[in-house]
């Protein structure tokens, strides 16, 4: 007998088809889920006396720091206030003789985030979402395939420069899909070197072959260069600036003013007017660096929406790709797209409080990144682009699904409707805030 169109089957069945396809592909098993990654981790803790999986605190960790947690107490409290189905599939152990459920407490939960192997963490979070993003473009049926850009960029996390002697504060180093803006690898600078040699470790697990790679001046090496055209078979587009002085007065005295511009582009927005030009021009032959085929002027001028003097600044670039590979409107696009990865850095120091964290000890500042990288990337919809959200909106707020009803009768028992307990956030897929008062 069919169901009526009333139905709770009608009712979820047209819920299902409003999910982005990165979650249909995981409901229908084209992409394995998150639990499955994060089994990669290896346990850190002696085999004697666990009660609880790695895989099942990770889990919860990580549905607590996308509710909104930014300490080990915060979601310590969050998965001890979770209700039974939540802690069902998160995986928590259930006990075989009362068969509730006994959470991790957050002595546990700290311990093992303070000791998991970060980079490992990282490479399984990463891969998760390199995997969702590619089973949403799948179930989306894209004919042709657009030229991938990945943003490489570092971060400091400033609340741990306390913890070292030297007062050098824990730097990530991060490679972001500027589409999506979605993290697809992290890795950690060791205090005594710098960016320049974790390049490579970082790209090095990904499938890089036809992307455009962006990043600033410092990574403009020409190591750099020879790994990811002939290492990786990738291109680069990197800014030239006076920490390579040969390099920058080559292209700096180019015959810029005898070249048409190629691309403009004009906005008006966030207080300001902005007016962008782009001239291109092939290098092929006596531009002393690797594979470089064209140099890049881009022009910004800038002046605020109340008046006032324009500003100008120019910045230079190089790039691997000819002029038959992209257009000059392409290049324009992926060099500002390149500051999707800042966008992020701002989404965790704003809505997570990162640099003002005091998790600072062993893997947990890594690993509480990693999870934030996670929890941003899950609520971001694979295949959309990580464009500004309209006025007086949070930035990456899709419109959730609503609360179950078991969920919401749990509610009802325990707490008032309008308090803004954590555990609800998981429910509306919404862009993590703090549940009140930040706790550290």
């Amino acid at each position: 007998m069919p169901a009526l169109s009333s139905s709770s089957i009608s009712a979820a069945l047209e819920q299902l088809s409003r999910l982005p396809a990165s979650d249909r592909a995981l409901l229908s098993g084209q992409c394995p889920g998150l639990a499955e990654y994060l089994a990669w981790v290896p346990d850190p803790r002696n085999r004697r006396g666990v009660r609880h999986s790695l895989t099942s605190l990770l889990m919860a960790a990580v549905a607590a720091v996308l509710a909104g947690a930014t300490s080990f107490t915060a979601v310590g409290e969050w998965v001890a206030d979770a209700p039974p189905q939540v802690l069902a599939a998160l995986g928590v152990r259930r006990d075989s003789l009362t068969r509730r459920f006994v959470p991790p407490d957050e002595a546990t939960i700290r311990r093992v985030l303070e000791a998991v192997d970060a980079d490992r963490l990282d490479a399984a979070v990463g891969s998760w979402l390199d995997a969702r993003l590619h089973a949403a473009g799948q179930a989306a049926g894209h004919g042709r395939r657009r030229r991938r850009a990945v943003a490489v960029d570092g971060k400091a996390v400033r609340g741990t420069r306390h913890a070292s002697a030297g007062g050098q504060p824990v730097h990530l180093l991060a490679a972001l899909d500027q589409r999506c803006g979605v993290v697809l690898g992290q890795v950690r600078v060791d205090g005594k070197t710098n960016e320049i040699t974790r390049f490579a470790p970082l790209l090095e697990p990904l499938d890089l072959a036809g992307c455009v790679i962006t990043a600033d001046a410092l990574h403009t090496q020409r190591e750099h260069a020879e790994f990811l055209v002939t290492g990786k078979k990738a291109h680069y587009i990197l800014v030239v600036k006076k920490n390579q002085p040969g390099l920058y007065a080559q292209v700096k005295n180019l015959p810029w003013r005898h070249i048409p511009v190629a691309s403009r582009q004009h906005n008006r927005g966030h207080g300001r007017q902005e007016h962008r030009t782009l001239k291109a021009a092939a290098v092929a032959v006596g531009l002393a660096f690797p594979h470089a085929a064209q140099a890049l002027c881009l022009t910004r001028q800038v002046r605020p929406l109340d008046g006032g003097r324009w500003r100008t600044v120019t910045v230079y670039a190089i790039t691997s790709l000819d002029a038959r590979q992209a257009t000059p409107a392409q290049f324009a696009a992926w060099i500002r797209g390149h500051w999707q990865i800042e966008a992020l850095h701002h989404l965790r120091d704003v809505s997570y409080g990162e640099d003002a964290s005091q998790i600072r000890t062993g893997s947990g500042p890594q690993a509480m990144a990693a999870l934030r990288n996670l929890a941003i990337g899950i609520v971001k919809r694979p295949g959309t682009p990580a464009s500004p959200p309209p006025a007086g909106t949070t930035p990456g707020t899709p419109p959730g699904p609503s609360i179950p009803s078991d969920c919401a009768q749990h509610e009802q028992n325990g707490h008032d409707a309008a308090t803004p307990r954590p555990w609800r956030l998981l429910y509306s897929s919404a862009v993590p805030s703090p549940p009140g008062p930040r706790r550290r």
